[in-house]
């Protein structure tokens, strides 16, 4: 998150003798105080606070506004179940350099529906010849680096029907993107979905009704110094020949489009505002050798 600063009165040596003047009067003061009454203090009477951490799923403070879904809280993500889509209306996380870096677990497609999900979550048959991907919201290799979070990735409350030639091309290519600025920013705020204020193209599944979205959004929020910044994708569910660029947009315009509230506890009004009205391009690395190899390789995939 953006870094704090603290204000320092001291300057030079003077202040840092001060302060080593009044750190050995206390710890004089200190001792004295448990040498004349360790009979009665013991350590869990002064405990040591436990240093701040981010719970991935724990913490609401960076989730959308409430949208009428269930939430549902894992491990490695949280998301909105829409029951009437069979699907989540959004999941939301955290990605963190750290963690990208750390050796990959291998890759186990353990699809099964979410338990969590109190009305029942959609299940893999529900795809099965469909010529629909089971196409991930939070993807796997973000979570890569922990076997128990990557697995969680496969539940079917966090997959919906993409064309393949969408989820192999265009959509893989964001999601690398996305982890690739990760690396660089040091962390990201992501929030997935599909976008359901327009009417699904269709449905598949003969038992559980699973709405196939006409499009797919995708909003990424920098708050690490030195430059703040937010940007948000809306792309079709189909095979793309344009660059990602082209459907970069401002956080704003993609709360237009979804009807979503995104980030609203996470950082002051004014800073939000700033920060989700601005959708620049530029402030983002693109990577032209990506956009090639979904040309020439990935948008090749077969339905």
């Amino acid at each position: 998150m953006a870094k704090l600063r603290r204000n320092h009165t001291g300057k030079g040596r003077n202040a840092s003798g001060g302060r080593i003047t009044k750190v050995g009067i206390f710890g004089a003061i200190l001792a004295a105080i448990i040498y004349l009454f360790g009979a009665y203090v013991s350590p869990e009477d002064f405990p040591i606070p436990a240093e701040p951490r981010l719970d991935y799923a724990g913490e609401d403070y960076y989730l959308p506004a409430p949208s009428g879904g269930e939430i549902v809280r894992h491990r490695g993500f949280t998301l909105s179940y829409n029951e009437d889509w069979e699907q989540a209306e959004w999941v939301a996380y955290l990605l963190e350099r750290e963690n990208l870096r750390k050796t990959w677990s291998d890759r186990k497609d353990n699809f099964r529906e979410d338990p969590a999900v109190s009305s029942g979550s959609a299940g893999g048959y529900d795809y099965r010849g469909s010529g629909y991907d089971r196409g991930h919201l939070a993807p796997f290799a973000d979570f890569a680096w922990s076997a128990e979070l990557a697995d969680e990735t496969f539940y079917m409350s966090n997959i919906s029907p993409q064309a393949r030639q969408f989820n192999q091309g265009v959509w893989r290519e964001l999601e690398e993107l996305t982890r690739d600025w990760a690396n660089k920013y040091e962390r990201l705020y992501v929030v997935t979905g599909p976008v359901m204020t327009q009417d699904p193209k269709g449905t598949i599944g003969r038992e559980t009704r699973v709405a196939i979205p006409v499009a797919y959004f995708k909003v990424l929020l920098d708050l690490d110094d030195p430059e703040q910044k937010g940007i948000g994708f809306v792309i079709p569910n189909e095979i793309s020949f344009d660059p990602l660029p082209k459907y970069a947009m401002s956080i704003d315009e993609v709360e237009a489009i979804t009807n979503l509230d995104f980030f609203p506890e996470l950082m002051p009004a004014a800073q939000e505002a700033n920060l989700e009205a601005v959708g620049n391009p530029d402030l983002w690395t693109f990577s032209k050798k990506k956009y090639d190899k979904r040309m020439k390789s990935w948008n090749n995939v077969r339905n």
